[in-house]
């Protein structure tokens, strides 16, 4: 049976490949001039994943009436997220030579949002992605077609460890009500 281009993005999307030590360590140099502004592109991520996708504004009770990018960027609440966001991935960047405690932090991450805040588990593809765009945008000169690679190795590797919390607490592996499966909301 044949697989179309789109079952080929999703299969490739839902296993990680091995992250190199070579673009281990392109991802941290690239990395350290991010989380230098980490605040300010943290609140970029989440701007534009706001904007090209205003229904994953349901989980915010806090901003999800917001329209306008400019009253977004002065939200507080949206400030410390963003903050949130970008110390987990520091974590994250930080430890990718330990892959147990990686492991850890994104499946804390993933049975928050699973559980307590009933993320749809595909928001993460698009953060992630958006994420990407958003770095390759404002580290334009840091952002070689080898940083390229690794990231979207790291986006992937971030997509999978997040999302398997989800399977984890679907029904018959030991967990309660999964999320899992469940139609997202059309973006508007």
């Amino acid at each position: 049976m044949e697989k179309v281009q789109g079952e080929m993005e999703i299969e490739r999307w839902e296993r990680s490949e091995e992250i190199s030590d070579a673009e281990k360590k392109v991802i941290q140099e690239t990395w350290s001039r991010v989380y230098a502004n980490c605040e300010d592109v943290g609140v970029s991520i989440l701007i534009r994943f706001f904007v090209n996708f205003p229904s994953a504004k349901q989980y915010f009770s806090q901003f999800k009436h917001m329209e306008d990018p400019l009253e977004m960027e002065r939200s507080l609440q949206l400030r410390k997220h963003a903050r949130r966001v970008m110390g987990a991935i520091n974590t994250v960047v930080e430890n990718l030579n330990d892959s147990e405690k990686v492991s850890s932090v994104l499946a804390l991450v993933g049975k928050a949002h699973a559980l307590k805040h009933k993320v749809e588990p595909i928001y993460f593809k698009k953060l992630t992605g958006v994420m990407l765009e958003v770095i390759a945008e404002e580290y334009a000169n840091d952002f070689t077609p080898e940083a390229h690679g690794a990231w979207t190795k790291m986006k992937t590797l971030i997509y999978t460890h997040v999302t398997a919390a989800y399977k984890e607490d679907a029904p018959g592996a030991g967990g309660g009500s999964s999320a899992q499966g469940t139609e997202v909301p059309p973006d508007t």
